[in-house]
């Protein structure tokens, strides 16, 4: 009597919570389906002003994510040329890529780590110091140095062939070899954007000057958010100097946005490949000093006509980034109990 009180009680309570009770006793799979798929059908009907909302998002990250993401992952294993019919050759793309792609191995995967971890983590710890230092001084200008540092990264294009170009001109009229040749510093005009010992240098300051996008916003608006009585009782714990409030309070308090401009400083740093074309105005950079992953992809796609192989380059991007960006969320999850 007492345990038939206590299971009617227990179903009570789930029919008042809205819980689903466990499959019933000799239920079968294709019957255990069904009724998943009717509830699951339920709760899109009951949330489905929700589901309107969210509609023009889905779609476009249907239609420009998913789907170009798809089609790369089946064309890495075909060979296609942009007008014939694609044919199945299996991974054949991944063997050739790392067996036989001399280019690939000797100068895009050293080039793209080398400007990875430099201008990536170099970026990234550039975008919190310079947060932290338009943190702390006064409301009434703190805007406009945010600006000045933020609108190097919309000029973007713009900045590059305008002042950067203008800069590194190969002649006596460039700014660079202009004060250079009057300091005495060289005797004739030295072509920096065409020589490979510079280029790839060029590439990471210029990529550093714009990298205050928006992970460095995301920095400085996590930093506005730290509850400011943390610092207080963070000193009376025996914290001692501003260095050991960003370790202990700061950074600890400010995890999403530190996570989410890692990903941004991840994404924008792999992706980085047509600076060299700005830069120095040919497709392929010389003697493929600034030759990244994106602009091997570039390569294969749009001079050579190889979309299968292309793909195949896409998908390594792809996988890693993916494994990048696990690292981060790792690195900068919110632990139980913070």
């Amino acid at each position: 009597m007492r345990q038939r009180t206590l299971l009617r009680r227990k179903q009570t309570g789930l029919e008042a919570v809205g819980a689903v009770p466990g499959p019933a006793a000799g239920e079968s799979p294709a019957g255990r389906f069904a009724r998943r798929l009717r509830q699951f059908v339920r709760e899109c009907w009951r949330d489905r002003m929700s589901y309107v909302f969210l509609a023009p998002f889905l779609l476009a990250f249907l239609c420009f994510i998913l789907i170009p993401v798809l089609m790369a992952a089946l064309l890495s294993v075909t060979t296609f040329n942009g007008f014939e019919f694609p044919r199945f050759i299996g991974v054949s793309n991944f063997i050739t890529l790392l067996t036989q792609d001399i280019v690939f191995m000797k100068n895009t995967i050293p080039n793209t780590f080398k400007f990875a971890l430099i201008v990536g983590p170099g970026g990234y710890i550039l975008s919190f110091i310079f947060a932290w230092l338009i943190h702390q001084l006064p409301k009434s200008i703190r805007d406009y140095f945010t600006l000045a540092l933020y609108a190097p990264s919309m000029a973007g294009g713009v900045a590059l062939s305008v002042i950067w170009i203008a800069t590194f001109s190969g002649d006596r009229v460039g700014y660079l070899n202009n004060i250079l040749i009057r300091w005495g510093i060289i005797e004739s005009p030295q072509v920096w954007l065409q020589d490979p010992k510079y280029l790839m240098t060029i590439m990471i300051v210029v990529t550093l000057w714009t990298s205050m996008g928006v992970g460095f916003l995301a920095m400085l608006g996590g930093l506005q958010t730290v509850n400011t009585e943390l610092y207080e009782a963070g000193r009376i714990d025996g914290i001692k100097n501003r260095l050991q409030e960003v370790y202990y309070i700061t950074v600890p308090s400010m995890k999403p946005q530190m996570l989410f401009s890692a990903v941004m400083s991840i994404v924008g740093t792999l992706k980085a490949g047509s600076i060299s074309t700005q830069l120095t105005g040919l497709p392929i950079s010389p003697a493929y000093s600034g030759h990244l992953i994106t602009n091997h992809i570039d390569d294969y796609a749009f001079l050579r006509y190889e979309w299968g192989y292309a793909s195949a380059v896409s998908v390594v991007l792809l996988l890693i980034s993916y494994f990048i960006m696990r690292f981060c969320y790792r690195l900068f999850a919110v632990k139980e109990g913070e």
